[in-house]
């Protein structure tokens, strides 16, 4: 089915949709659910997943989440761009297979860590990374001494990111545990779940998934979200299953046929995105989320992405919260220019997130000029 021209502001207001920021998860949705649907949770910190739900679901509580990764319903562990997400046990045994190609783009022969392991056997080492991890959980930095033990003269640094690239290691609690803090220790996912890996990757099932939570897209928007490579070849494959739709800049999108595409005047609601939010994250062209003088306040060039403010579906502004079971902070920066009534609901949205982390505690709103 081939559609016509999807504005800006459509193109917005379908990815929120998507993503549970339009309207919350439908009542009864599991957290299980959600972080299927959104194909896991940007995880680099321990508690950004944690607000990031809280942004989708209207009924979630922090243990909620952290109970699944107690239960090893849940885990922790490098997938898209090679970057931490948290996924669901099913998912972390059928994605990892299919992104690793973009796990192991950073130890290419050419990288500094690729040289360093240049005439290791690569098999052998994993053999035994694996054989350590499944002992007991160690670090990557722990890892790597390790087996410098038995390849005297390497880097390893390298050692232990050759592991990490290789095995699909999960992080083990306590790491990610809501108030409670850990090393990133890791062991195999195969171990920690007691489940074998996918045996074939499917790359198709990938796309349709991207796509019926961040699209109508094109196949760089995916790329860039992915980090994957050489996908045009996957939608052209899909491309009896899919409609496509134009971009106001002439761009062709594609898309699942019955994913929600609201109107582009559909009301959207102040909304506050943990940092490192996925959705800031799931494609190369993120004018549908943000302008670009905005992207380069909320992208800061030590790679933190700042916490986003959603007014009228796009990022306007900036928050950053710090809290104790006691007291809840957060600083607010607007990134435009705010009306009144603007600074309100957005004030009303903040102090209903410090309610959540720190429930009757003291809660206190800082703003930045």
């Amino acid at each position: 089915m081939n559609g016509g021209v999807l504005t800006r502001r459509e193109l917005n207001r379908a990815l929120l949709a998507r993503q549970y920021l339009l309207e919350p998860a439908p009542p009864g949705t599991t957290v299980e659910s959600v972080l299927t649907h959104l194909l896991g949770l940007q995880a680099q910190s321990p508690y950004p997943p944690y607000l990031a739900l809280w942004s989708r679901m209207a009924q979630v509580a922090p243990l909620d989440l952290s109970v699944l990764l107690e239960s090893r319903r849940a885990v922790r562990l490098a997938l898209q761009r090679s970057t931490v997400h948290l996924v669901t046990a099913e998912d972390a045994l059928a994605l990892r297979p299919v992104l690793q190609p973009a796990v192991a783009r950073g130890l290419t022969p050419g990288s500094p860590y690729g040289r360093a392991l240049a005439g290791v056997d690569r098999e052998l080492l994993a053999r035994r990374a694996r054989e350590l991890v499944e002992e007991r959980p160690l670090t990557t930095a722990e890892l790597g001494a390790a087996l410098v033990r038995e390849l005297p003269g390497r880097d390893p640094t390298a050692l232990g990111m050759a592991a990490r690239v290789d095995l699909a290691l999960v992080q083990v609690p306590p790491r990610g545990l809501w108030g409670r803090s850990g090393r990133s220790a890791c062991t195999s996912a195969e171990h920690w779940l007691g489940r074998p890996m996918a045996a074939e990757p499917d790359p198709d099932g990938l796309v349709l998934r991207y796509l019926a939570a961040f699209g109508p897209a094109t196949p760089a928007d995916m790329q860039a979200w992915s980090g994957l490579t050489r996908l045009a070849a996957v939608f052209e494959r899909l491309r009896p299953r899919l409609c496509t739709w134009t971009s106001e800049d002439g761009a062709e999108l594609f898309d699942v046929p019955d994913a929600p595409r609201p109107p582009g005047d559909t009301p959207a609601p102040v909304r506050l995105l943990a940092e490192w939010d996925s959705v800031l994250l799931g494609h190369r062209d993120r004018s549908r989320i943000m302008d670009e003088d905005v992207r380069r306040q909320v992208f800061t060039e030590n790679g933190i992405i700042r916490g986003g403010v959603l007014l009228d579906g796009f990022v306007q502004g900036a928050w950053k919260v710090r809290w104790t079971p006691s007291t809840a902070g957060a600083e607010v920066e607007p990134l435009s220019a705010w009306s009144r009534d603007d600074r309100a609901a957005v004030d009303t949205e903040v102090r209903r997130a410090l309610g959540w982390l720190a429930p009757g505690g003291r809660h206190t709103v800082q703003w930045s000029a």
